[in-house]
């Protein structure tokens, strides 16, 4: 099929028919890996995006409450992150530079840094990576083991971080390790605070106290079997986890115990960062400083960009020791720039916290009146809905089983009603809110109503 552009104006191949959804599924299923993961779920071709709302090759318009995982801030074709890479393309400056620096990458550095705490700002290093956030993973991994000279490293389940295979070996899932052995060894998991699916039994704040009081304990045991770490690394909020917030006592035993070991606390911000919980980074709901903080996703203004932001007492590796092609950017650090300095605005931020607040409490009622919603959480604009068998046998805390089959049906539901979200946490249950940070009260209206009539009509079949 030879399309006359590659815009689809007018949507049509050189015999004047009509170019469909299927007619592109197809070719890709014929040319693409089997890994491809998010076509199954939204089988359609996306020709136009603005905003909050994509158009598909047929003219049908869709809300897109994902938004590439949360990398678009500020939604499709934010006419000022365009007009500034529009402006630097013209301006006949260097596109790709290694990580030689320019005046563009210069602005983007001190813009990034005088959005850290204060008391990290006079104190840090940055490693630009390869675009994806699993790079600047693996970055950190490698900076903490040549600056402590330990091999171990500390992550929690639920936990994500990337698809790289030192990433990967940090990461919690199991279904994606299933086929690929021999990971990064010296990785060891502890539990991560999660109230409804309590690793202890316990929930509630009782549930909290257990998570630290483990963490610390073990970690201090010298019979405990773990050596010490060259990192600890966690989300402030797990997102492909299933969006679950730590708690503020949690992060916070967490930074006194890693500062009392000299064990540098990495902060995976990929996701959760960049105003996407309502503050500038996740963690600074706790007040604490971590070592080391992993930027990506939104941080390049929708353009492939990641970031390892430390403390220069780290800064022990040597010249090449952590090297990337892509690492210098410059529309993403240009289009960055422009991200940062609208959503690191006071007023800005607390419209995220407010949005967020007005979608949990319309979830909650929408809880309320069905019985296939166990749980609603987030922070921000970075809320989960977990979706449960109302038939299953609770737990011993009361929950319900996670239901995967459910939340898949509602994900499909959705689309054919025109609404795009992603499922994530344990066995697929949660469905996830990844929308722009600059989306309107119409569209978190449009898409409560839209979400609230599939949950209630599946919810209807499930009762049957």
């Amino acid at each position: 099929m030879a399309l006359k552009n590659d815009l689809m104006e007018n949507r049509t191949d050189f015999s004047g028919k009509p170019v469909t959804n299927a007619d592109y599924m197809t070719r890709q299923e014929q040319t693409e890996s089997n890994a491809r993961s998010y076509p199954r779920k939204f089988p359609f071709s996306i020709a136009k995006a603005k905003g909050s709302w994509v158009e598909d090759v047929e003219g049908n318009r869709y809300l897109d409450f994902l938004c590439g995982a949360g990398t678009l801030a500020l939604g499709h074709n934010d006419p000022e992150i365009n007009q500034a890479m529009i402006d630097l393309i013209s301006s006949d400056a260097p596109l790709h530079t290694l990580d030689l620096t320019t005046p563009t990458k210069d602005t983007f550095v001190h813009t990034l840094i005088s959005l850290l705490p204060a008391e990290m700002q006079g104190n840090v290093k940055l490693q630009f990576c390869s675009p994806s956030g699993t790079d600047a993973v693996d970055a950190a991994i490698k900076l903490c083991k040549t600056a402590t000279g330990r091999s171990s490293v500390i992550a929690f389940s639920g936990g994500y971080h990337g698809m790289g295979h030192g990433a990967m070996s940090l990461t919690g899932n199991l279904s994606a390790k299933k086929h690929v052995h021999a990971l990064m060894p010296e990785v060891n998991f502890f539990p991560y605070p999660y109230s409804y699916r309590c690793p202890f039994g316990l929930g509630g704040e009782a549930g909290v106290k257990a998570c630290c009081n483990y963490f610390e304990r073990v970690l201090k045991d010298p019979e405990s079997g773990i050596t010490p770490p060259a990192a600890v690394i966690l989300e402030p909020i797990q997102g492909e986890g299933g969006v679950i917030p730590a708690p503020v006592e949690f992060l916070q035993t967490v930074r006194r115990v890693t500062k009392e070991l000299g064990i540098p606390m990495i902060c995976d911000e990929i996701q959760c960062g960049v105003g996407r919980s309502g503050k500038f980074f996740a963690f600074e709901y706790a007040d604490i400083v971590p070592d080391v903080i992993l930027v990506s996703k939104a941080i390049g203004g929708s353009q492939p960009m990641s970031v390892v932001v430390y403390n220069k007492a780290l800064d022990k590796w040597q010249p090449g020791s952590h090297a990337g092609t892509f690492r210098g950017n410059q529309l993403a650090m240009r289009a960055g720039t422009v991200v940062m300095n609208r959503v690191s605005k006071p007023e800005f931020l607390a419209e995220v916290a407010r949005k967020g607040e007005y979608l949990r409490t319309k979830l909650e009622e929408l809880k309320a009146k069905v019985s296939i919603i166990g749980d609603i959480r987030g922070k921000g604009l970075m809320s989960g809905c977990e979706f449960v068998d109302p038939n299953g046998t609770p737990d011993t805390i009361g929950s319900l089983p996670a239901a995967g089959e459910i939340a898949a049906l509602v994900q499909k539901k959705c689309f054919e009603n025109k609404l795009i979200m992603e499922k994530g946490g344990r066995h697929g249950s949660v469905m996830r809110c990844l929308c722009a940070l600059n989306v309107s009260d119409a569209e978190l209206d449009t898409m409560i109503d839209i979400f609230s009539k599939v949950v209630t009509e599946v919810d209807a079949d499930v009762k049957k």
